[in-house]
């Protein structure tokens, strides 16, 4: 039940608590999208009706209709951005991560990669995720939690093309044990760029040696990287050493 102030005092504090929240909000999505022009998702939306009410009544319309043809994914996927803004204001870690958009078409996946900045332009800090729908890029998700990734580092100049082609082989299901795969994750950092491939059952040797071969050959990427357990990695930080390695 709202309660009314009189003089306004309490009103006018949830007020700009929610203004803040909004600037907020919207910064973030600033800093993902960019100067990028309207959704393409958007853009088809708009298309889609407009052809759909033109089709009405006339024969041409369901051809139209038909030629727009959807193409989906195995999987929904949900992406993922940590602001590095809001990390140091966090009372805990992963409080600042938050859902983007998720997907389920090729269609949608483009539509929204295609308008939204790739990695070598957002800031220091920052982390993108793109999970499988269901899963929350955090050691603590119960598909996670037994789990561990693999990791390579690159140049801010090779990290937009690596990380298009993690997703694509990804989300294409271009893995044997791509049910073992929970997301992926790009670090923006100031000295190198490390793009992670996060796992479950982090102990099955041959699924995830399969794993961090195939990555490898899908990216032609010829340097040795290494799988960490996330348990190893919570007790060590960054002294943990690799389960494995290809």
């Amino acid at each position: 039940m709202a309660v009314e102030n009189g003089d306004g005092g309490m009103g006018n504090a949830t007020s700009e608590a929610a203004d803040a929240e909004v600037e907020r909000q919207e910064a973030e999505d600033e800093e993902i999208v960019g100067d990028s022009p309207p959704s393409g998702m958007e853009q088809r939306r708009a298309e889609r009706e407009d052809e759909e009410g033109a089709g009405d009544g006339v024969d041409g319309g369901g051809e139209r209709r038909k030629q727009m043809a959807i193409h989906p994914l195995e999987h929904s996927w949900t992406f993922w951005f940590d602001n590095p803004s809001g990390k140091s204001k966090q009372v805990a870690w992963g409080s600042s991560i938050r859902p983007v958009h998720t997907f389920s078409t090729v269609e949608d996946f483009w539509g929204l990669y295609n308008n939204i900045n790739r990695p070598s332009k957002l800031a220091i800090g920052a982390d993108f995720h793109c999970f499988k729908y269901g899963i929350e890029p955090k050691w603590e998700d119960p598909v996670c939690a037994n789990g561990g990734k693999w990791t390579l580092s690159c140049s801010r100049g090779k990290v937009d093309n690596l990380w298009l082609h993690t997703l694509l082989a990804m989300i294409g299901e271009q893995f044997d044990h791509g049910d073992y795969i929970c997301g992926a994750v790009v670090n923006v950092r100031a000295k190198q760029e490390k793009i992670s491939i996060w796992t479950r059952n982090g102990l099955d040797a041959a699924a995830q040696t399969s794993i961090g071969r195939q990555w490898k050959e899908h990216l032609d990427y010829n340097e040795t990287i290494g799988f960490i357990l996330h348990d190893d990695a919570k007790k060590h930080d960054r002294f943990a050493k690799s389960t494995y390695q290809v």
